[in-house]
């Protein structure tokens, strides 16, 4: 069976940046946003899932529209619990499948968001988190444009705080300068290489 890597932090800390380095270093990846995003396409479970609880977010043509649902959370913070109700269940049904798809594989790196919040750390055999300081994190975060301050505070009071994820992590890859994740990334497999050979 995989060695499973469980990769998070929060918002703007460059965890997909990071997920690539080490998909370049021959992980498969599995990637939360991206299956959501998946799921959110016309036709598919989630957006079917989410037409029956919120009708007014989707659009003609039977997709999410993302911005409405943004909406619908920041008037109703009860929104986004039965959003998640809705749509865990399917984003789990298909990690399972990777998983599965991937289990010969040395080492699998799954990249959730909410690792720690939804504890699918409890499947994992070791977290690396990514980790910046906060004036980083908000400048990424704001100079992207694709939400306001109000939006970003929302999101953080949602996630665990940083320090608590460090708290928890087994790995911690600073992302101040791409150079210093990389070196990071080659750190963390080679650990794990390590530990899984003494196991063997």
């Amino acid at each position: 069976m995989s060695f499973r890597l469980g990769l998070t932090g929060s918002i703007g800390m460059g965890k997909s940046t990071t997920a690539q380095m080490f998909a370049d270093e021959g992980l498969p990846v599995w990637d939360a946003d991206a299956t959501v995003h998946r799921l959110y396409q016309p036709g598919q479970p989630a957006a079917l899932a989410i037409g029956q609880v919120f009708p007014a977010a989707i659009d003609p043509d039977g997709s999410v529209n993302r911005a409405t649902l943004r909406g619908l959370i920041q008037t109703d913070p009860s929104t986004l619990d039965r959003l998640n109700a809705a749509v865990h269940p399917l984003v789990a049904e298909d990690r399972a499948r990777f998983l599965k798809t991937h289990a010969a594989t040395e080492i699998v790196l799954l990249d959730v968001p909410l690792l720690f919040e939804s504890r699918i750390d409890t499947a994992c055999d070791a977290v690396a988190v990514v980790s910046a300081p906060p004036e980083i994190q908000r400048q990424r975060v704001l100079a992207r444009g694709a939400m306001t301050e109000a939006e970003f505070e929302t999101i953080l009071s949602r996630q665990m705080p940083d320090a608590e994820k460090r708290a928890r992590a087994d790995y911690i890859i600073p992302t101040t300068s791409l150079e210093a994740a990389r070196q990071a990334v080659k750190d963390v497999l080679a650990d794990i290489r390590r530990r899984i050979a003494q196991h063997a």
